[in-house]
This record gives C-alpha cells, sequence and structure tokens, in this order.
C-alpha cells in the first residue's frame, strides 16, 4: 500500500491561506490585451463583462507572484549587456499604458529598450514570460509567433499602439533557469485586425458565438467559462451582467439609473440588477420594469426579480 502524502503544516497551510485571502475577484476594467489572442470570442465577451469570477490556490498565486519577480531579473540580465531599459513612463513614474476604444482596451507594457546588441538604435517593446519545460520546450522549437500566438498578439497591439516597430520577447524555463529571446517586426495589418475584434467584442450586445458547440472541445474544457457557456452556470451578479448597463466611450453606462458608474459600483451592482438574458440559460416569455421571467430548459419557470434577493442566481 502506498504512502499517504503528509498532511499540509500549519505554517504551511497559512501561508497558502494568506495569498488566498489577498487575491481580488480576478476582473480588469478593461480587455486586455494580454488575451486578445484567444481564439474563441464569446470567452472574450466573458472576460469583458466579468461572467466568471477567478480563484486560485495559494500555491498558484505563489507561483504567479514568482513569475512578477523574474521580471525584474530579466531587466538586469538586459541592463547587464549595456541596453537602457524603461520600465516605467519617465514623465509619470507608472507603467507605460496603452489604450483603444474609448478606454475599454488596452494593457501595460513590461517596459521598453533601447541599445539592444541586435539594433543598438531601434527602441523594443518588451515583454517577459515564463514557462514550464514542456512549454518552454515548444517555444524554443516554433518561435513565438506559433508557439504563443496569445502572447504574439499582445505584442503587436503594443508596437501599434506605441509607434514601436520592433519588440524583444524574453522567456525563461522555470525548470532550468534557460532564456530564449526572440524579435519580432510590427505588422500593422495584424495589429488593426485585432483592434477590430476587440471592438466586436466591447460593444457586442451579445456574446459571439462559441469556438465550439461541444463542451468536451480541448479549448472549452480548460476554459474559465466553462460552467457559464456550457453547463447553465450563473453568471457573477456585477453591474456588466446587468442588461442595464452598457460600454460607451469613457466607461459603462447605467440605463436605469441614467449615469456612468465607477469600477466600484460595477463590482458591487444595485438592488435593481437584473442579468442580461444572454447569461441565462433559458427563454424570456415575460418581462416587465423589474422582473423578467425565464422558460428553463428543464421546462420549470424562473424569474429574475429585481425587487427579491431570491432573483439573483
Amino acid at each position: 500500500m502506498a504512502d499517504l502524502p503528509a498532511p499540509p503544516t500549519p505554517t504551511l497551510t497559512a501561508i497558502y491561506g494568506d495569498y488566498e485571502a489577498r487575491q481580488g475577484d480576478g476582473f480588469r476594467d478593461h480587455l486586455g490585451a494580454s488575451i486578445i489572442g484567444k481564439s474563441c470570442p464569446r470567452a472574450l465577451w466573458y472576460d469583458f463583462r466579468w461572467v466568471t469570477p477567478s480563484r486560485f490556490s495559494g500555491r498558484l498565486l505563489r507561483l504567479f507572484e514568482t513569475g512578477q519577480q523574474e521580471e525584474d531579473r530579466m531587466v538586469c540580465n538586459l541592463r547587464a549587456t549595456g541596453a537602457t531599459v524603461l520600465e516605467v513612463d519617465p514623465e509619470t513614474g507608472r507603467q507605460i499604458r496603452v489604450e483603444a476604444h474609448g478606454g475599454h482596451f488596452g494593457g501595460s507594457l513590461d517596459g521598453v529598450a533601447l541599445g539592444l546588441l541586435e539594433a543598438p538604435k531601434t527602441w523594443h517593446v518588451l515583454e517577459f514570460k515564463t514557462h514550464g519545460a514542456k512549454s518552454y520546450a515548444d517555444l524554443s522549437a516554433k518561435g513565438v509567433a506559433l508557439s504563443k500566438p496569445q502572447h504574439a498578439a499582445q505584442m503587436q497591439i503594443y508596437m501599434h499602439l506605441t509607434g514601436i516597430t520592433r519588440a524583444l520577447y524574453m522567456a525563461v524555463c522555470k525548470n532550468t533557469d534557460a532564456l530564449h529571446i526572440e524579435r519580432i517586426d510590427a505588422d500593422s495589418a495584424m495589429a488593426e485586425r485585432l483592434l477590430e475584434k476587440a471592438g466586436r467584442v466591447i460593444f457586442a450586445q451579445h456574446p459571439p458565438a462559441r469556438i465550439s458547440e461541444a463542451p468536451s472541445w480541448f479549448e472549452c474544457r480548460f476554459c474559465d467559462h466553462r460552467a457559464a457557456c456550457h453547463d447553465g452556470g450563473g453568471a457573477a451578479v456585477t453591474c456588466r451582467s446587468c442588461l442595464h448597463a452598457t460600454p460607451i466611450e469613457g466607461g459603462w453606462h447605467c440605463a436605469r439609473h441614467d449615469r456612468m458608474l465607477a469600477p466600484a459600483e460595477q463590482r458591487a451592482a444595485c438592488g435593481k440588477h437584473l442579468f442580461n438574458p444572454d447569461l441565462v440559460p433559458g427563454e424570456v416569455i415575460d418581462a416587465g420594469d423589474d422582473i423578467v421571467t425565464y422558460r428553463m430548459g428543464d421546462g420549470s419557470s424562473w424569474s429574475n426579480d429585481a425587487r427579491t434577493t431570491e432573483g439573483k442566481r
């Protein structure tokens, strides 16, 4: 009989618990350039509409933190070669940000660099990533565009919106500490396609088509939104899942209260919240000012009633 693994010590449990207690909901105020390369537009729509909160184990959160700390090390590595690296905007002291579509789309650069040995006079967008051994081997064999299309898309957006024409992708293997360094050129046509894609997702009233109708499709099996998309799971109660809220230039507008909504308000939602019907796995059979009634897939009826707490799924 195999030995059972030792139970976690109180100290280990407390360390992981601290990470878990400090994590947020995972919602971003904008649709991120780091994910626009996703192949499923519905998953992106769900991301932007805050359908599924993110919850990770303490171990994974610590792993994410390790990746963030590795960025500082890679900056030092580049500076040791004689390159000038700017991690923040000298005028603001903050990360270099880019945005489009009225502030609903954008991202923050890891940095920019000048004086790289391959092209000393050319500014480069910097993108730092960490990889497990299998992912790193695939990256080394295929290059970032084929191996990690989301990362390539992210860099294309950053180059396009900053006007910089080159990017340096620097990746480390977490298992061996080996480095992969690759330069890519700006592709304005690709960037424009990605920006158009972002606009379609952001301003779509209804969720775009799934990448697959089969829940067993590999991208669906590992998607954070699988429950909401394929299993009829409930969306998070936020203003972004409410039928009254709409993204417009500069933010989100609530038609019920006829005003703009601050990000903190969007997360909390108000007592008049009613789900966007596209987020309810049923057919609308009746509706009023503060109530929408659905016929669910099993033939039962459910009333999304803003006048009662029971109307929240």
